[in-house]
């Protein structure tokens, strides 16, 4: 991204709707599947540290690393969190094999011209019987202004998420949308309503419109939660497993 975007990234993603409902969703299937207790999680692609953030404040006992590429992205996540930040890339990180119980990628994979390798990355990092969890924006034909503005490589769809997880060792677990009930409203700012002086979409809205789409997002959550599935959105989020 460029370094506009990350600093709009760190001024907002611990109040938008959007981060507050995607931190939330890595925090109920990781703690789902890691519990209280001490482990080590590597969040891979982490951006200005949003999501470290947010699990710093939730679970005290978990050991978490932050990677990114970008040197802005990781000044500003040292600034704001207690991990310990390492510049590097997703495609060849620089730790040793079955480090972490456990790597999530949140929106990161859609910025690389071969996905595949950081999933493979992934699989020889994490433990036996250890996790990934990922997320991803889908639908090519939603690509938009944000994509330009956010340097998206890909936009995906469920079966390449699997045949990702898949061909790099893991056993899918879970492989869901989500932003379903919102994605009405994002199609039509994106494709029928952008304008050409548009940049990204990170960045707060009234706030009478994020108490709503926060709503929205608490409802999505509970339909996951009970073991439900989203069969559309404009996010994909995934979970494999790797083989004990």
């Amino acid at each position: 991204m460029d370094e506009a975007e990350y600093h709009k990234l760190a001024a907002v993603e611990d109040r938008m709707w959007y981060f507050r409902s995607l931190h939330g969703h890595f925090h109920r299937l990781l703690r789902r599947r890691l519990g209280a207790g001490p482990c080590d999680l590597l969040d891979a692609g982490c951006g200005t540290g949003g999501m470290i953030r947010r699990l710093e404040s939730r679970e005290p006992a978990w050991r978490i690393t932050g990677i990114d590429r970008s040197p802005l992205a990781c000044q500003l996540a040292r600034g704001r969190c207690r991990a310990f930040i390492v510049e590097g890339s997703v495609t060849a990180l620089p730790m040793g094999a079955a480090s972490f119980d456990a790597i999530l990628s949140a929106d990161v994979l859609y910025e690389l011209d071969e996905p595949a390798t950081a999933l493979r990355e992934f699989h020889r990092c994490v433990r036996p019987s250890g996790w990934v969890a990922i997320n991803v924006p889908a639908y090519r034909w939603l690509w938009s202004y944000h994509d330009v503005a956010v340097h998206t490589k890909h936009r995906f769809v469920r079966a390449e998420v699997a045949r990702l997880l898949t061909g790099a060792g893991f056993a899918v677990e879970l492989n869901t949308h989500w932003n379903a009930l919102t994605l009405p409203l994002i199609a039509a700012r994106r494709r029928l309503f952008a304008r050409r002086s548009d940049t990204s979409d990170v960045k707060r809205s009234p706030a009478p419109v994020e108490a709503v789409l926060r709503g929205v997002m608490g409802l999505e959550h509970a339909w996951l939660r009970l073991g439900g599935r989203w069969a559309w959105g404009s996010s994909i989020l995934a979970v494999g497993r790797k083989p004990g």
